[in-house]
């Protein structure tokens, strides 16, 4: 009978009311917390650098979409995202114009140029920062005291202070727990609060948003790996970059595994490169490079890792 033939597709062929918008506008929301505490610790600074950061991201999406005839669709906020997690990974003080520069180098250079959303083989954001680093190192490494100040923090002059991760690989001074995990401590806008990095990772867990696979791999690992080289892990847990990379960063839907074995693979690279590059290499941190790195593998990550098709028999050599 005429229309009672299958239709037969490619998959997927599970729908779900889950968009990107929706995604990309909870992602924003958990990282309200650590927008607040930004603000809070470093004053309105931090909160002008995140309207430039994301009005930069946004408007270059939109005017690069525009000129090559593409339909523009910064309505999906993942622009806004981009530009919002480059602001929480740069220094308060930064100037304001290098953040804009950030932005649109991250959109035009690490997102448009690979076909645009979905497409791009690096963390937009992370590549944003480590152009930054490259091109502006002494803006990038000057940090202030919070606000807020602690009085275990060595003061090096009226303004300027380390992160304690540079204090702890440079002069063995170790910031007390509770100053990183409340967030008072020097550092990125966005990093150095883990209260409020967790509760916005326990938000997109809940909402389904992110799997922990690669968090949790990332961070053990890192716990491990420090551990074993007679650091304390539980400082290099909460200090840095590495929460805010762990939850954020690395668990980015394009440019990490979808297959659950390669999830967790994924995550063990995160962690050992960012262990091996704050105890031996030159830079105190290593979350960006480690995430950048692996966002490389991801491809020859995935292709070890895909699961059996059902029914697969294994050739007998």
């Amino acid at each position: 009978m005429e229309g009672s033939g299958l239709i037969v597709s490619s998959s997927p062929h599970q729908h779900t009311t889950v968009s990107t918008p929706m995604i990309m506008s909870d992602v924003i929301l958990a990282l309200m917390p650590a927008c607040l505490a930004g603000v809070w610790f470093f004053g309105l600074k931090a909160l002008f650098m995140m309207a430039v950061c994301v009005g930069s991201a946004v408007i270059t999406e939109a005017v690069l979409q525009k000129v090559s005839g593409r339909p523009v669709t910064v309505r999906d906020y993942s622009a806004a995202v981009t530009g919002l997690l480059l602001a929480l990974v740069v220094p308060p003080d930064l100037p304001l114009w290098i953040g804009a520069i950030g932005s649109i180098f991250s959109i035009a250079i690490a997102k448009f140029t690979f076909g645009g959303l979905g497409q791009n083989i690096f963390n937009p954001a992370l590549i944003g920062r480590a152009f930054l680093l490259a091109s502006w190192p002494v803006f990038m490494t000057k940090w202030r005291w919070p606000i807020h100040e602690a009085s275990w923090m060595p003061k090096f002059d009226a303004i300027t202070t380390a992160t304690p991760l540079v204090l702890m690989k440079y002069m063995n001074i170790k910031a007390p727990y509770a100053n990183l995990f409340f967030g008072q401590v020097a550092g990125c806008i966005g990093e150095t609060s883990a209260l409020a990095i967790l509760l916005g990772a326990a938000y997109l867990i809940y909402q389904g948003h992110i799997s922990i696979r690669i968090p949790i791999s990332f961070i053990c690992t890192v716990a491990v790996v420090t551990a074993l080289f007679g650091q304390d892990p539980l400082f290099h847990i909460l200090a840095g970059g590495l929460l805010l990379g762990a939850f954020f960063m690395a668990t980015d839907y394009v440019t990490s595994p979808v297959t659950p074995r390669g999830q967790i693979i994924y995550g063990i690279g995160c962690g050992v490169l960012v262990a091996l590059i704050r105890l031996y290499g030159g830079y105190p941190e290593g979350v960006c490079y480690g995430i950048l790195i692996m966002n490389a593998a991801t491809a020859l990550v995935e292709r070890y890792t895909i699961p059996r098709k059902f029914g697969e028999v294994k050739k007998v050599a």
